[in-house]
């Protein structure tokens, strides 16, 4: 499985640091946020730092995961900023398929992100038009939180649909992800888990080691 290491859990004081031993530890994935205050309650991260690092680690694809009102607005920009993937909520906007398109338009990798309160089975009707799907664990706006009952079997529900439709989409997982649920998602046919506190930050054997330890155990 891919790691895709949610720079949301980086420490501002020690950025470049800590972003080396990401990048070190065989990190080959960012996954941004980006929150606007009104679909979440919360605010992260400037477009200028996607920009800034691509250019600092050309090598690693920018994973963006937009949390906000009006995901076509920021199309343009996230290009620019050299953006890889670009996902967003499908009720954010009553107009998936078309912002899916202006994704693909623009040369970029399409995603959805499907919230815990959503029916899996809701992405049916444009299930060929994105690339990735992130299916959240946890509520969407904070990190840290823990890994919400009945995502294993919603995960599960994820994976049946593709091969039910023999569709190509990658199949991400953010939030709350320990080592042990990492290794069911694995088993289940998971391609992408978003790195955070429980797998990649804050352990006790450091961002470097912990980096390592996910591409042994999981990669």
């Amino acid at each position: 499985m891919i790691n895709t290491a949610s720079i949301i859990n980086v420490s501002f004081l020690h950025m470049k640091e800590q972003i080396d031993e990401l990048v070190e530890g065989g990190t080959r994935f960012f996954h941004i946020d980006l929150m606007d205050g009104h679909y979440v309650p919360n605010l992260c991260m400037p477009i200028e730092l996607i920009a800034e690092l691509k250019k600092a680690y050309p090598q690693v694809n920018m994973d963006i995961h937009m949390m906000v009102t009006d995901p076509d607005k920021y199309l343009d920009r996230l290009k620019a900023a050299g953006a890889d993937y670009v996902s967003f909520h499908t009720d954010s906007t009553p107009f998936v398929r078309r912002t899916l398109n202006n994704i693909h338009k623009l040369g970029m990798k399409a995603g959805i992100v499907v919230n815990p309160s959503q029916r899996i089975d809701h992405i049916e009707p444009f299930i060929h038009c994105f690339d990735l799907v992130t299916l959240m664990a946890v509520e969407p706006g904070f990190s840290g939180q823990h890994f919400l009952d009945g995502s294993m079997e919603r995960i599960q529900a994820l994976c049946d649909l593709r091969k039910k439709h023999g569709a190509s989409y990658m199949i991400s997982v953010d939030g709350g992800v320990d080592y042990e649920k990492g290794m069911i998602c694995k088993q289940m046919g998971v391609d992408m888990i978003v790195g955070t506190r429980h797998t990649i930050f804050f352990q006790q054997e450091g961002i470097l080691n912990a980096c390592r330890r996910f591409e042994a155990e999981l990669g």
